[in-house]
């Protein structure tokens, strides 16, 4: 397995992955019409210092994980997805301490996303990593997300917050 930025060349397959595990597997009901920033990755994730990163195996797209600047020190984490028969082989953690570097390297204060209230085992995972579940009013920015029975996470910054 190994981590790269984001490649076009990948599209289709992060498309099918993302859409499978939010429809089939979760049951959100998110189309590719709801996520435009899906078909045109660059202009949404790599602006400001955000990244949309892909996790690789045998040449196949198993997981994903990005983040956008919101500015002011709010970063927001987006699209956190690893295929199901993936799951548990450090492919999600090694995402996250990559992405979490980056993070690092910038001059941010917290960092906020929103989850399915069903992906239960995501859930502990950010908890693990010192994410505080919050309401929308308690998000010290203005974020919009398609709210599809979704619990928001908050981590406030204050150096090494990489637990496994």
């Amino acid at each position: 397995m190994r981590i790269i930025e984001y490649d076009a060349a990948y599209r289709q397959q992060v498309i099918d992955l993302i859409l499978q595990i939010q429809n089939d597997e979760f049951r959100v009901g998110l189309s590719l019409a709801e996520q435009p920033d899906l078909l045109d990755v660059p202009s949404y994730y790599e602006k400001d210092g955000g990244a949309f990163l892909l996790a690789l195996a045998d040449g196949q797209v198993v997981g994903t994980l990005a983040f956008m600047n919101y500015g002011a020190g709010n970063a927001v984490l987006k699209k956190f997805f690893v295929r199901a028969d993936y799951r548990g082989t450090g492919v999600g953690f090694a995402l996250y301490q990559e992405l979490m570097q980056r993070i690092g390297e910038g001059e941010y204060k917290r960092v906020l996303l929103d989850t399915p209230a069903v992906a239960t085992k995501s859930h502990r995972f950010y908890e693990r990593q010192g994410f505080k579940r919050v309401s929308k009013e308690a998000i010290p920015f203005d974020y919009v997300y398609p709210d599809r029975n979704s619990y928001l996470y908050l981590l406030e910054l204050h150096g090494g917050a990489m637990r496994e």
